[in-house]
């Protein structure tokens, strides 16, 4: 009787916390952001955000694509931490550390309509920045690095699209493919700890977004598995194309 009552009162959760239509969509959607993800260290969330808040809002997208991501990846950090060049690592996310909070306020605080319009914007401005080729082609330094945490980390808390300002950044310089993937592997899951105390403070792990994250989870963890294999077999300039 008792395991009875817990499923029901499970099935009931889930009934109250899952919106009414969608869901497959949202499934389909993390699949492909999981294979970009899993293949260039990034990627998920310029798939995931505009596409999933459409469906579920703004202010839900983003926090279930921090916790999916979260528990879906850290088998990636043990070879980035191997592979990258932790101390640029490190300035950048001590620039992200400063953005992050500041994002995740406009994203507790802002119109839900106004940001659904702010992230297609912005989504599509950065996109419109790796499609156009443009790579920041000098050396690296430490206040340049910590001013790209700084804007990538704005962009992480407020929509989770922090990554391509970082990828601009990485991908132009003389690093092999190898290391700029860890590098950005091994940023995002240190971002990633700043975003999940600062959605934790703000409120926004609300239970809709467990009960979403149990359902599109599997989705995103087996694009991701797929991604990571398909890395395996590219060539550098494969990879920056895909990029």
């Amino acid at each position: 009787m008792m395991l009875d009552r817990l499923v029901a009162d499970m099935q009931a959760w889930f009934a109250a916390a899952l919106p009414g239509h969608g869901i497959y969509a949202l499934m389909a959607f993390a699949f492909i952001a999981g294979l970009a993800r899993g293949f260039s260290g990034f990627g998920a969330a310029l798939i995931f955000i505009p596409l999933g808040g459409a469906i579920v809002g703004p202010k839900l997208v983003s926090p279930i694509l921090l916790v999916i991501d979260g528990i879906a990846t850290p088998g990636l950090i043990p070879p980035a931490w191997r592979n990258a060049n932790r101390s640029e690592v490190f300035v950048m996310a001590a620039g992200a550390a400063l953005g992050v909070p500041v994002g995740t306020a406009l994203l507790a605080l802002l119109d839900p309509t106004l940001l659904r319009w702010s992230i297609t914007v912005i989504a599509i401005c950065l996109l419109a920045l790796l499609v156009s080729g443009w790579r920041y082609q000098g050396a690296p330094s430490a206040p340049l690095s910590s001013g790209v945490g700084l804007i990538a980390g704005l962009f992480s808390g407020a929509v989770q699209l922090g990554g391509p300002p970082v990828v601009a950044y990485w991908l132009g310089g003389k690093s092999d493919f190898t290391r700029v993937r860890a590098n950005v592997v091994l940023y995002f899951s240190i971002s990633s700890v700043f975003s999940a105390i600062s959605y934790y403070i703000g409120g926004l792990f609300v239970p809709a977004v467990f009960a979403l994250t149990a359902v599109i989870l599997p989705s995103y963890a087996l694009g991701l598995f797929g991604g990571s294999k398909l890395f395996g077999l590219a060539e550098e300039r494969t990879f920056r194309i895909a990029c």
